[in-house]
C-alpha cells in the first residue's frame, strides 16, 4: 500500500466529482437537483471511503511519512507532485470527507438555488482541503492552501446572509493577504536549499536571524488561519453570513489548515526561531483562550457566540503546539480533531433552529425544550462538550494542553484551566435562554423537533464526540510517533 496512488485518488475523487456536478447543472438543464443532490451524496460517500483507506493500512510505530508519491511537475524549478501522510495529518483526510458528506446531507431540503454550484463547490473545496494534508512540496502546499479560499468565497457570497458579499470579500482578503509573505518565505526557502521539498526543509539549518523572518511571514498567514488575536475579526463575520454548511466546514476543517501549517512547517524548519518565539505566542493563546471567551459572552447571536467559542478553542491549540512537548502538541491535534466535530455539531444544531425559525438572535428564543425535546437534549450534550465534560472528546485536548502547560509553567496552567470556566459560563448560558424556561413567543410554539435527515446527522456527531472521549488511544496511539519524532527535532534546535 505504501507506493500506491491512494491520496492522488482520495486527493482528486472529489474535485473531479464536483467539477461534473458543476458541469452537469449548468450544461443540462433538464437535470433535476434532486438526482445531482444523490450524485453528490454518491461521490462524497466514495471519497470518505478513498480517504479511510490511508488510515486502515496506516503503521503507527513509522514516525516517517507513508503512501509517498512523487511525479515531476515544473522540472526547471524542481517543483513536484509530492505527497505524502504521517500521524499529524492522517486524521484530518477523513475528517474533511465525513464532515463533507454531513454538509452534503445537511443541505438536502434546505438549499434551494442553484444546488449543483452550492455541493459541486463543497465537493471540489474537500479535495482542495485534503491537498493541503498531504502536499509536501512547498508550492503544491501553496496552491492547495489559497485554492480553498475560492469555493468558501463563492459559498459565503451566494448562499450567505444579508452581508454576505462583505463578509465574503473580508474572509478572502484577511486570508489572500495573510498568506502573501509565506509565499515570499517559501521562495527563499527555495534559493537557499534549490528545492522545494518541504522534507528536505526540514533537514536544512538556518541561522536565528533569518529563521526570525521566515517565522514572521509564516507565523502570519496561519495566524489568521486559525485564527489567532488579533487577526481574527474575520471569522465572526464570516461565520454570521455564511450558510450552514459553510460554517460547519470552516470550523471544523478550514480553521485547521492554520494549526497544521505549524506543525509542518514552522516548527519543524525553524526550531530555534519558534523556540525562541514560544513565550509570545503563548501570551497570545492565552489572551485568545480567555479575552475571546469574554466576548463569546455577551454575543446576541448563536452563531457568533460560537464563532468566537471557536477562536477561544482554537487558542489551546497554538497554545499546545509551543509547549514543544509531546503532551502539548498531542492535546493540540486532539483538540483540532474534536473542535471539528464540536463545533461542527453546534453550528449544524444553529442550523436546525434558524431553518424553522429563520432567526438566530438568542432572546428570539425561550422553552425550545418544550417544543423540540429530542433535539434539545442533543444539543445540551453538544454544548456540553464544548465546555470540556469529562467523557467527552472535548475534555481530553484541552486536559492534554493544561497538562503539559502545568508541567511546563504552573502559572500558564492555572491560567488556561481558569478560562474553562468562561467556556461553561457562555455556553451554558446559551443553552439556559434558548432551551429552558416557558415557551417565549408563538414561533417558538410552532417548532417541531427534528425530522430523520437531522436525527442521523446529530447521532453521528454525538457518536464520534463520545467516542473519542471514551477512547482517545485512537488517535493518540497513531499520532504518537510522528509527534514524538517532531518533539526531537525542535529540541535539537539551539536552546535560545
Amino acid at each position: 500500500m505504501i507506493n500506491s496512488p491512494i491520496l492522488s485518488f482520495a486527493l482528486w475523487f472529489p474535485i473531479i466529482g464536483g467539477l461534473m456536478v458543476l458541469l452537469c447543472g449548468s450544461l443540462f438543464e433538464k437535470i433535476q437537483s434532486s438526482t445531482l443532490k444523490f450524485v453528490a451524496l454518491g461521490i462524497s460517500f466514495v471519497s470518505l471511503i478513498l480517504s479511510l483507506i490511508p488510515l486502515i493500512f496506516f503503521e503507527p510505530a513509522y514516525s516517517k511519512m507513508q503512501f509517498m508519491e512523487k511525479v515531476v511537475w515544473i522540472k526547471d524549478f524542481g517543483i513536484n507532485y509530492f505527497l505524502g501522510v504521517d500521524g499529524i495529518s492522517i486524521f484530518f483526510l477523513p475528517l474533511t470527507s465525513l464532515i463533507t458528506l454531513i454538509v452534503i446531507i445537511s443541505a438536502w431540503d434546505v438549499i434551494k438555488e442553484n444546488v449543483p454550484l452550492y455541493l459541486g463547490n463543497f465537493l471540489i473545496m474537500s479535495g482542495l482541503l485534503i491537498g493541503v494534508f498531504c502536499a509536501l512540496d512547498g508550492v503544491l502546499f501553496y496552491v492547495f492552501f489559497e485554492a480553498t479560499l475560492i469555493p468558501m468565497y463563492f459559498i459565503i457570497g451566494i448562499w450567505g446572509g444579508q452581508n454576505r458579499i462583505y463578509a465574503a470579500v473580508k474572509f478572502f482578503l484577511y486570508t489572500l493577504l495573510g498568506s502573501l509573505l509565506a509565499l515570499v518565505a517559501l521562495i527563499y526557502l527555495y534559493i537557499t536549499t534549490n528545492s522545494f521539498s518541504i522534507l528536505e526543509w526540514h533537514k536544512f539549518a538556518l541561522d536565528l536571524p533569518v529563521q526570525l523572518y521566515l517565522f514572521a511571514a509564516l507565523f502570519l498567514a496561519f495566524a489568521v488561519k486559525i485564527p489567532m488575536w488579533p487577526v481574527h475579526t474575520w471569522l465572526p463575520d464570516a461565520h454570521v453570513e455564511a450558510p450552514t454548511g459553510g460554517s460547519i466546514i470552516l470550523a471544523a476543517i478550514m480553521l485547521k489548515l492554520g494549526g497544521y501549517g505549524f506543525l509542518r512547517l514552522t516548527l519543524p524548519i525553524l526550531p530555534d526561531a519558534s523556540v525562541f518565539l514560544a513565550q509570545a505566542i503563548i501570551v497570545l493563546s492565552l489572551v485568545a483562550i480567555s479575552y475571546i471567551a469574554l466576548v463569546a459572552l455577551v454575543q446576541e447571536d448563536m452563531k457568533k457566540l460560537i464563532a468566537y467559542s471557536s477562536i477561544a478553542h482554537m487558542g489551546f491549540v497554538t497554545l499546545g503546539t509551543f509547549l514543544f512537548s509531546s503532551l502539548g502538541i498531542q492535546g493540540a491535534i486532539f483538540q483540532m480533531i474534536s473542535h471539528g466535530f464540536i463545533s461542527g455539531a453546534m453550528f449544524f444544531s444553529i442550523g436546525v433552529l434558524y431553518d424553522r425559525m429563520h432567526s438566530r438572535k438568542i432572546d428570539d428564543y425561550g422553552g425550545v425544550c418544550n417544543k423540540m425535546p429530542i433535539f434539545s437534549a442533543f444539543f445540551v450534550f453538544f454544548a456540553l462538550a464544548n465546555c470540556g465534560l469529562p467523557a467527552t472528546s472535548g475534555f481530553v485536548g484541552e486536559f492534554f494542553v493544561i497538562l503539559a502547560a502545568v508541567k511546563q509553567d504552573i502559572v500558564i496552567g492555572l491560567f488556561a484551566a481558569l478560562t474553562l470556566i468562561l467556556g461553561a459560563g457562555y455556553s451554558l448560558l446559551l443553552v439556559k435562554k434558548v432551551f429552558y424556561g416557558e415557551v417565549s413567543n408563538n414561533n417558538v410554539m410552532n417548532l417541531v423537533d427534528v425530522n430523520k435527515r437531522e436525527l442521523i446527522l446529530l447521532v453521528i456527531f454525538s457518536g464520534f464526540i463520545l467516542l473519542l472521549g471514551v477512547k482517545p488511544d485512537l488517535i493518540t496511539s497513531v499520532t504518537e510517533a510522528s509527534i514524538t519524532n517532531l518533539v526531537d527535532h525542535v529540541g535539537r534546535g539551539k536552546a535560545y
